[in-house]
């Protein structure tokens, strides 16, 4: 939330008066988490008016580096900090590792004071003594590099032997001894060091840059292990959130040791995730990143995912969805502990949303939609907000058996209209809807809201970790509210950047949109990046979770993944499972003068680039006749030295087959379209043309090669973002689907069954589609054979 204008001032003033200056105190308020923080620091040491400069740094640096999981802790290290009983950085730094590790655990002074130094007094004497030792020990190197030398390391070996001590005084004393050693500093001490000699030897320059070449950088621990930035169930005792609340108080939120001790004797300390998507739409490349974080997590520590349908409204589930999201799931890769609904607790919600109300947590409210957005946006309580308990208890029992019209009440939860949160602002927790449910039938008329049944239900499955997309990271306030206020084991929560991918639309909203309008062919086209789509367009399972896992588990949201990046990791899949085929999408007939007629020669073509010439499985036989097709694209009237295609008088070699040059071209009425080209072949294979093309020949005199439909698919929008648009449905490309009815293709091909991909060469690679017939197979393109991602950096 922004810092109100009006308070803005007082901040200021406040800030200004523990020492900070006002330029650092500006900055410190263009930043909301760390004013907040500030803000309560000051106050619980008490020091609204202010203190003395060295007082206040240290406690900016509690506000911006205190260990979120010990904030039970945060005031006795203020007593300290205020009676500078710790008064360096470096006592502030050990008082912060110690606490951390103590979490919510009682903490005990005498340890704390041991670890943090408290009491310790390191004499100048002392620190002048261990500098002279360090100087000794290492005169002959500072003598060679004078004031080049490395003061920081000198510093460091200072803060080794006495961590306690001054780092002023300890880089005065420093500073004194380097002059007493070197004298004035010179000019020549801030010149760079000469490599005219390092020039001159050439060989050990080389041999230098080889080695560097040579040497690929050490990946990082997440790099290795993305899981690895997550906590293990059984730390989940410490605070990693606070809820501010408008009176000024603060709610801590963390488990009590006995409500995590029983928790981990129910999981037996294995770690507990859930893949919770709703059931009112087809799963995007998004839910792939959704399902490597939540299912990866579980089975890299060994623990157990359930596939969870988020099914709390009845008006948007259908069958279809639930279906396809089981099969999808499974196409990823990834098997579920358990597939449970939200509905399946709905007996439990009812019941806790009855002592939500009875502790005083929850009312009956009867404003309109319109008017609940009205009176937040002004952060104006209900009229109804302080109704007694046992009248919104009687008619949250009404509105359960009916007695209530659709529209006329809700459940809300009583949080904090006054917060700075909008998702504190009174949540809905149950709405009226005279609708049966597609799981749950029509027991019910009333459904909970998504912000009252996930935490809940989370709690209840006893999830450790409770991922999700950065989006809901202001709702994570009312999620541990609701725990608490209802004494129920809290999950960690951690939020990650959502996959956004260039040239595509991912919001349910819009998909639907251009679906249900016909834009596309269904929630499987292949120009979509439904993972339905992706899998009939031919991109396997193993390159989408490849392409998840290379972007990894961040908490950046500001950057668009490029579409070249997928199509990268869709090519090197690809590169290594498609076997090699030849396909020619524009036929352009080609009569070899010197071959006879009917004349049909099998010709081994490899399948593989590396193909074996021992290994027979690793070749496939292609016909060659008297009557071949190239590419229409492969010929021009006119040669030019760049131009490696075929040409009148030039030669070319077909690849698997044998050089042909052209002899003559038959032109239509209008002489300009090329009907035919002849040309002589050269069975010797002396000639040694540069161009190679694709073709494809006739099986038998007169007979025309396998004829296959193939579909061209292209980019869905012209632009990176569309959904930035206002007219973003102005942006689809007109080209994004181009169908070539009557390509020719090699025999071998007319029992490829449905998914099946080949690379068809010099062309990219392709997949059969599901609209295949016993006449006429249909091929998708799945991606181009260019690569301009690899090029630019991986």
């Amino acid at each position: 939330m922004v810092v109100k204008d009006e308070n803005s001032d007082k901040t200021l003033e406040l800030f200004v008066k523990i020492g900070l200056d006002e330029r650092t105190a500006r900055n410190t308020i263009a930043n909301n988490k760390v004013t907040a923080n500030l803000t309560a620091v000051i106050h619980e040491a008490a020091l609204t008016e202010g203190c003395d400069r060295t007082i206040g740094n240290l406690l900016y640096t509690v506000a911006t580096k205190y260990p979120a999981n010990a904030l039970l802790h945060r005031p006795n290290l203020l007593e300290y900090v205020v009676s500078s009983k710790i008064k360096t950085p470096a006592q502030l730094e050990a008082a912060f590792s110690f606490l951390s590790n103590v979490a919510s655990e009682d903490f005990k002074r005498s340890e704390f004071e041991e670890a943090c130094g408290v009491g310790v007094e390191v004499s100048v004497e002392e620190i002048e003594h261990t500098v002279n030792e360090i100087f000794e020990e290492n005169k002959s190197v500072i003598i060679e590099r004078r004031y080049r030398t490395n003061v920081g390391e000198l510093l460091g070996s200072v803060r080794k032997r006495h961590p306690w001590a001054d780092p002023k005084i300890a880089k005065q004393l420093v500073d004194a001894k380097m002059f007493e050693l070197l004298g004035e500093r010179t000019a020549a001490d801030d010149e760079k060091p000469s490599k005219k000699k390092e020039k001159k030897e050439k060989p050990t320059k080389v041999e230098k840059k080889a080695v560097v070449d040579d040497t690929p950088a050490e990946p990082s621990e997440e790099e290795l292990n993305p899981f690895s930035i997550f906590p293990a169930p059984e730390d989940n005792i410490k605070v990693h959130t606070e809820v501010f609340f408008s009176n000024g108080s603060v709610l801590r939120c963390c488990n009590t040791k006995e409500m995590l001790d029983k928790h981990l004797k129910l999981t037996g300390g294995r770690v507990f995730t859930r893949f919770p998507p709703e059931p009112n739409g087809y799963l995007h490349i998004g839910h792939a990143k959704a399902m490597f974080v939540d299912f990866g997590l579980a089975k890299e520590r060994g623990g157990c995912c359930y596939l969870r349908y988020d099914d709390t409204n009845p008006e948007a589930e259908k069958k279809e969805y639930i279906n396809h999201i089981e099969e999808i799931v499974k196409w990823m890769g990834w098997e579920p502990f358990k597939i449970t609904y939200t509905s399946d607790y709905f007996q439990d919600l009812y019941e806790l949303a009855v002592e939500l109300i009875r502790r005083g947590h929850a009312y009956v409210d009867h404003q309109t939609p319109e008017e609940i957005k009205e009176y937040r946006e002004k952060k104006m309580n209900s009229p109804w907000r302080e109704r007694p308990i046992a009248e919104s208890l009687k008619l949250f029992d009404d509105m359960k058996r009916g007695l209530i019209e659709e529209g006329k009440a809700t459940l809300r939860m009583k949080q904090d209209m006054q917060s700075d949160n909008f998702n504190m602002y009174d949540l809905i927790a149950y709405r009226i809807k005279f609708t049966p449910h597609p799981h749950a039938g029509d027991k019910w008329c009333i459904y909970p809201s998504y912000d009252y049944a996930h935490c809940i239900v989370d709690s209840l499955e006893n999830i450790t970790h409770s991922l999700c997309t950065l989006e809901f990271e202001t709702r994570r306030a009312s999620y541990y509210w609701l725990l608490h206020v209802l004494d129920l084991y809290q999950p960690y929560v951690w939020e990650y950047s959502r996959l956004n991918v260039t040239n595509t639309v991912m919001s349910k909203r819009k998909l639907n949109y251009i679906v249900t309008n016909k834009y596309v062919d269904g929630w499987d086209d292949p120009r979509l990046m439904t993972l339905a789509g992706l899998r009939r367009r031919g991109v396997t399972s193993t390159a989408i979770n490849t392409f998840v896992r290379g972007i990894g588990i961040t908490r950046s949201d500001c950057s668009t993944i490029r579409l070249d990046r997928l199509e990268y990791h869709i090519r090197e899949e690809l590169n290594k499972t498609a076997p090699r085929v030849l396909v020619v999408l524009h036929p352009l007939k080609v009569v070899i003068t010197n071959l006879e007629s009917g004349s049909v020669m099998d010709l081994g073509a490899k399948k593989w680039p590396d193909a074996q010439a021992n290994d027979t499985s690793a070749f496939y036989k292609v016909p060659f006749s008297n009557v071949v097709y190239i590419e229409r694209t492969d010929f021009r009237m006119k040669d030019s030295k760049d131009y490696y295609g075929l040409a009148p008088g030039k030669s070319v070699l077909l690849r698997y087959a044998f050089p042909i040059k052209c002899t003559d071209v038959i032109l239509a009425d209008e002489n300009e379209t090329v009907l035919e080209i002849r040309a002589e072949y050269d069975p010797s294979k002396k000639s040694k043309p540069k161009g190679v093309l694709h073709w494809v020949a006739e099986p038998s005199r007169g007979a025309d090669p396998l004829k296959v439909e193939v579909r061209l698919f292209d980019k869905l929008f012209n632009s990176e973002n569309p959904a930035e648009l206002d007219d973003w449905l102005a942006d689809l490309n007109p080209d994004s689907k181009v169908v070539v009815p009557a390509a020719y293709a090699v025999p071998s091909l007319r029992d490829a069954a449905v998914g099946d991909t080949f690379q068809f060469e010099r062309l990219g690679y392709f997949t059969v589609d599901k609209d295949s017939t016993a006449e006429k197979l249909v091929f998708n393109r799945t991606v181009t054979l260019k690569d301009t991602y690899g090029k630019g950096g991986k």
